[in-house]
């Protein structure tokens, strides 16, 4: 690919990105290309439909968690890691809504590679509730899939809190359920 037609790529992304986490899907392709200050049809080269599109931010997304998610296993002293991890994700997922839909699993279908990308995220993070769970700050009767439903529980109450004075708050109050 060119110097110019990675770059634009990569404005397409950050735009899209910004317009998806703003969003959801409801976001035009022509308000993308508008955002990222080229034609539209500089995006549809790149992406052919909206959906191809969104795939790639979430890949994006699916790639930095995991990246992050391996930062708070190495640095895991005694299940450390583990809440912080989930605080940043929240934090993430409340501020993006394309994340929080490809958490929630909801959006578009996802090619094998991005599934694959996820099914590894779920990996490293099996192994933080692991560490956890062993230095005993996770309760040991939960699950991934219990964490995932708290996380988005989390999301959902923040997004619905009348009071924004606190951000994190509900967070807290429902990941401190995950303690023993």
């Amino acid at each position: 690919m060119r110097a110019d037609a990675r770059r634009n790529r990569a404005r397409i992304l950050e735009a899209a990105g910004q317009a998806f986490a703003a969003e959801g899907l409801g976001v035009s392709l022509d308000e993308i290309a508008r955002r990222a200050e080229v034609g539209p049809g500089t995006v549809h080269r790149h992406f052919p439909t909206k959906e191809a599109l969104y795939e790639a931010v979430i890949a994006n997304h699916l790639e930095q968690l995991i990246v992050q998610a391996r930062e708070a296993l190495a640095a895991d002293r005694a299940g450390s890691g583990f809440f912080p991890f989930l605080r940043q994700l929240i934090g993430e997922a409340r501020a993006k809504q394309d994340l929080t839909d490809a958490l929630a699993g909801a959006g578009v279908n996802l090619t094998d590679a991005t599934r694959q990308t996820a099914v590894h995220l779920r990996q490293i993070f099996a192994e933080l509730l692991a560490s956890a769970q062993k230095a005993g700050v996770v309760r040991a009767d939960v699950d991934g899939e219990d964490v995932q439903a708290i996380v988005l529980a989390a999301v959902s109450g923040e997004r619905h809190r009348a009071d924004n004075t606190r951000p994190g708050r509900l967070g807290d109050l429902v990941l401190d359920g995950l303690r023993p």
